[in-house]
C-alpha cells in the first residue's frame, strides 16, 4: 500500500507540474517555435551530452582510484547505464545500479563504490553553486528582465545553499577520517537492535566510509574537484546551444543560472525528470531573460529530449549487451537499498 500511495503522489506531482508548465501555452505556436529551431545547434547539443557523460566517467575514475583501478570503458558504460535506469525507473535507481555494476566488473565492494556516488553529488552541488555565484556576481541586474528584488532573493538563497554545501563537505571529511571508528560507533546500537543486524550495519557503514578514501588524499581530492568544472561547463554548453537554437539569447554565463534552477527542478522525483525539468527551465528563461512563453515551452521540451533521450537509448543498448532489463534494474536497486 505504501508503494501504491507513493506512486499516486508522484503521478499527481508530475501532472501538477505539467499543468503549470503548459498553463499559458499555445500548442500550435509551440510547434511552430520548435520547427524553427536550428538543427545544427541542436545536433551540437546532442554531441555535447555524450561529452558530458564521458567527463563524468573520467571524474568517477578519479574518485574510485583509492579503492581500486578501473577502465574508462567500464566507467563510461556503467555511467550511461545508470542514467538510462534513472530515466526509465523511478527513485533514481540508476545511482544504485551503476556502482553495483562497476564494482562487479572491477572486483571491489558495491558499498564502497556507492560512497563515491555520494561524493559526486556533493562535488556537483559545490560546482553548481560556484558557477551560480559567478553568474550572480558578474552579470549586472540591468542586463536581466527580472525585478531587482527577485534577483536579490535569488542571491540570498544561493548563499544559504552554499553554506549548506560547505557543511555537507565538512561532515563527509569527518566520516572519512576514521572509518573503523565509525563502524565501532554503529556497533553500539546492539543494545537496541539484534546483534546480527547491528554487525551487518556496522560492516556496511565502515565499508561505505572506506569508499570515501579520496577525502584523505588532498591531491586526488583536488583533481576530482577540478574535474567537476568541465563536467558542468559541458552541461552549460548544451543548455546554451539549445537555447540559441530557439533564438533565446543570453551570455554563456546565463546558462549557470539555468543550471542552478534545473538542479532544483530535477530534484523532484518525477519519472524521467518530466515536469520539474521543464518548469525549472521555463521559469529561468522567462523570469530572468524575458523569453515568450511558447518559445520557452518549446525549448524546454527539446532541451529535455536532447539531454536525455540519446544517452538513454545508448544506456539501453549497453544494458541489452549486459543482459540487464529495466525490471532487473528495479529489483537490483530495491535489494541493494533494502
Amino acid at each position: 500500500m505504501h508503494s501504491r500511495v507513493r506512486s499516486l503522489v508522484i503521478v499527481a506531482v508530475t501532472v501538477a507540474l505539467l499543468a503549470f508548465f503548459f498553463r499559458d501555452a499555445d500548442f500550435a505556436e509551440v510547434w511552430a517555435e520548435t520547427r524553427r529551431a536550428d538543427p545544427v545547434l541542436l545536433a551540437g547539443a546532442v554531441l555535447v551530452t555524450f561529452v558530458t557523460h564521458a567527463l563524468r566517467a573520467w571524474r568517477w575514475q578519479s574518485l574510485l582510484a583509492p579503492i581500486g583501478p578501473t577502465r574508462f570503458g567500464d566507467s563510461f558504460q556503467t555511467t550511461v547505464i545508470g542514467f538510462a535506469v534513472s530515466f526509465f525507473v523511478p527513485a533514481r535507481a540508476g545511482e544504485v545500479v551503476r556502482p553495483y555494476l562497476l564494482a562487479k566488473k572491477a572486483g571491489f565492494r558495491p558499498s564502497a563504490a556507492f560512497a563515491t556516488v555520494v561524493l559526486e553529488r556533493l562535488f556537483d552541488l559545490a560546482t553548481v553553486l560556484l558557477l551560480f555565484g559567478v553568474f550572480v556576481f558578474t552579470v549586472p541586474v540591468r542586463a536581466l528582465s527580472a525585478d531587482p528584488s527577485q534577483f536579490a532573493h535569488v542571491k540570498f538563497w544561493g548563499g544559504v545553499a552554499a553554506v549548506a554545501a560547505v557543511f555537507g563537505l565538512i561532515v563527509v571529511f569527518a566520516l572519512a577520517g576514521h572509518p573503523e571508528r565509525l563502524g565501532s560507533a554503529v556497533r553500539g546500537i546492539e543494545r537496541v537492535l539484534p546483534a546480527r543486524i547491528a554487525h551487518a550495519l556496522a560492516r556496511f557503514v565502515e565499508t561505505f566510509a572506506q569508499g570515501l578514501a579520496i577525502m584523505r588524499q588532498p591531491q586526488r581530492l583536488g583533481i576530482a574537484l577540478l574535474q567537476s568544472l568541465p563536467v558542468w561547463l559541458s552541461i552549460g554548453v548544451g543548455i546554451w546551444l539549445t537555447s540559441r537554437a530557439f533564438s533565446i539569447t543570453f551570455p554563456f554565463t546565463g546558462s549557470f543560472l539555468v543550471i542552478a534552477l534545473l538542479t532544483v527542478g530535477v530534484a523532484v522525483p518525477t519519472p524521467g525528470q518530466v515536469g520539474g525539468f521543464h518548469a525549472a527551465y521555463q521559469i529561468a528563461v522567462q523570469t530572468f531573460f524575458g523569453v515568450p512563453d511558447d518559445r520557452a515551452v518549446g525549448a524546454a521540451i527539446v532541451l529535455h529530449a536532447v539531454s536525455s533521450i540519446p544517452i538513454s537509448l545508448l544506456g539501453a543498448l549497453y544494458m541489452a549487451r549486459e543482459g540487464l532489463t529495466f525490471q532487473n534494474a528495479r529489483q537490483l536497486a530495491s535489494s541493494e537499498t533494502a
